[in-house]
């Protein structure tokens, strides 16, 4: 059995499919999925295949922006913590912790009010980490060292 990774409540990660370095996303293990977020969005249909075009914040210091068209892996209906049903469109790509490539499925909303710009959901975390809540930035400590 692989042995799991330790994680704190916050990790610095990056997306580099999305271009997208030294994000800190809040670990959340009471959502189910990974989400990021993002300006705007649209999905649209190309030839039989669904689309997300969004518009990423690539550069969480200078708020550096850019359009990118993704494939679209599923829609689901998903019940936010406020009990709301909402429609989200879902990405897979890659996520980069502790130096190593993971796959992680992402939908988008806009977090604009919220103080992470992404949050890490269990889908992403089952049987690769272990968190402790008492800690953060696990992953980059590690790399310093």
């Amino acid at each position: 059995m692989k042995e799991k990774l330790l994680v704190g409540w916050k990790e610095t990660l990056d997306l580099p499919e999305l271009g997208i370095y030294g994000i800190e996303a809040k670990v959340d293990t009471g959502a189910a999925s990974s989400v990021l977020h993002c300006n705007s969005y649209k999905v649209v249909k190309e030839d039989g295949q669904d689309w997300i075009i969004c518009e990423l914040i690539i550069n969480f210091e200078t708020e550096e922006t850019k359009t990118l068209k993704l494939k679209l892996y599923k829609t689901k209906l998903v019940k936010s913590s406020f009990g709301q049903e909402e429609k989200r469109f879902y990405i897979r790509t890659t996520a980069t912790l502790y130096d190593q490539v993971f796959g992680i499925k992402i939908s988008f909303r806009n977090r604009s009010q919220m103080t992470y710009p992404m949050l890490l959901g269990k889908n992403f975390l089952y049987k690769r980490f272990l968190v402790d809540v008492s800690k953060e930035n696990l992953s980059v400590k590690a790399l310093a060292k």
